[in-house]
């Protein structure tokens, strides 16, 4: 069981950058994926993440509007389109996903937090200018 980030590097203010999370070992069928980001000394915070299944997408903090989280469940990969970026973007950004069993149309942005995901890539760092 894997996630592995890629896509993560350096954009200037108002940039674009999209991130990559190829998963192995299960399937978004039944697992909800997240992306999360960290500043060193700060609490890991939720960015986005979809549902089990990819059926719909949640947004969390200021990330809405600017960022689009996506799932292909054929190859396995979650993204994270990041436009508009922003000094304040600047941080290592991590994968995650965790095994729902319950109600497709129950998952909601509630389960959407560092603390209900059990498996974590090893994050890609993103800089952003001022």
């Amino acid at each position: 069981v894997q996630l592995v980030e890629s896509g993560g590097g350096w954009a200037p203010a108002g940039g674009s950058l999209r991130l990559s999370c190829a998963a192995s070992g299960f399937t978004f069928d039944d697992h909800a994926i997240g992306w999360f980001r960290q500043v060193s000394g700060k609490e890991r915070e939720g960015v986005a993440c979809v549902s089990p299944g990819g059926g719909r997408a949640f947004y969390l903090g200021d990330a809405r509007g600017r960022f689009t989280m996506s799932s292909d469940n054929a190859k396995n990969t979650a993204y994270l389109q990041m436009n508009g970026l922003k000094f304040e973007d600047t941080a290592a950004y991590y994968c995650a996903s965790a095994r729902y069993d319950g109600p497709r149309g129950a998952w909601n942005r509630d389960y959407c937090r560092a603390n209900y995901m059990d498996i974590w890539g090893k994050g890609t760092p993103v800089t952003v200018s001022k």
